[in-house]
């Protein structure tokens, strides 16, 4: 008996034979293109040498000091207290982005005003603007003889420049487009029919927020924290111009590893940076699976 292949790669005898189809592999999905095998590999040794090596580099590094010399390189009061204000503060600026980001993007998307382009073209400024740019700006304004930070000063007795206010304004500053952009084009792509049925159903404006719009944007609201996080643990330039750089109240992780790399203190900047890349990974875990189950969850 002759077998003939059919179209999805099965062998078709005569007499309605039994087919016997090729296995297809459950990790990944089928497709027409070539070039998988390729791919696949142009992009694990991407990540390899340009991601994955570094870091192992940082982790061999640091793990020279062995257990015990590691744990004391990043329980000192110095290094505490320089990971209680850089990831402290950049997670009340991502917050504060959080809020102040998607009322940006929805007053982008849903109303028309003179000067809308100008305004969606300035939120992208932080992403142009050189960081020791920005931060030399805004150390100019907030100083205690600036143009607001003198007012400030006089009126509310309220010092922002080089104190832990001055970090999170400069945190929030290059974070805010991360919210914005991640936010505003689920605001776009939201149908408006569901906000319509919600109020012939009798939903208040309130109510339709909170069961219509606010699941559905949850999860890009997520993103866009997680991303300003990310941003605002890292940062440099925009930040020490204005925090002050004062051990144990303004100093922040970053300028603290370039402090221990000036100092040759190879391991120890290892050290600190292995610990920051470990709690960062969990953080942004955490906030990974909490994105995944709100997207479950709005699914169902």
């Amino acid at each position: 008996m002759v077998a003939a292949a059919d179209s999805d790669g099965a062998l078709a005898g005569k007499g309605g034979a039994v087919t016997v189809r090729a296995p297809v592999p459950l990790f990944r999905k089928p497709s027409i293109l070539p070039g998988f095998g390729l791919t696949l590999g142009f992009t694990l040794s991407y990540l390899g040498f340009i991601v994955l090596v570094p870091l192992a580099a940082l982790i061999v590094r640091s793990s020279g000091l062995g257990w015990s010399g590691f744990w004391s390189a990043v329980t000192t009061p110095r290094v505490l207290a320089a990971f209680e204000v850089s990831f402290g503060l950049s997670f009340a600026a991502a917050l504060t982005n959080a809020i102040f980001g998607f009322l940006v993007a929805w007053v982008l998307v849903r109303y028309d005003f003179p000067g809308k382009r100008l305004v969606d073209a300035l939120v992208d400024l932080p992403f142009a603007l050189p960081t020791a740019v920005a931060g030399i700006a805004l150390s100019a304004l907030y100083a205690p003889n600036g143009w607001l930070g003198k007012p400030l000063n006089e009126l509310f007795g309220m010092k922002v420049a080089f104190t832990p206010l001055g970090i999170a304004i400069a945190l929030t500053f290059i974070g805010l487009p991360f919210v914005v952009r991640t936010v505003q084009p689920i605001l776009q792509d939201l149908p408006a029919e569901e906000e319509e049925a919600a109020a012939s159903l009798g939903a208040s404006r309130f109510q339709t927020f909170r069961s219509v719009i606010l699941p559905a944007i949850m999860p890009a609201l997520v993103t866009g924290f997680a991303l300003s996080f990310a941003r605002g643990v890292g940062e440099y330039g925009s930040v020490i111009f204005i925090a002050g750089n004062m051990p144990g109240l303004t100093e922040i992780l970053p300028l603290l590893i370039v402090i221990k790399l000036e100092q040759y203190d190879y391991a120890g900047a290892a050290a600190v940076g292995t610990a920051m890349l470990g709690v960062s990974f969990v953080m942004l875990l955490i906030l990974n699976l909490l994105q995944q189950w709100m997207r479950s969850r709005h699914a169902r």
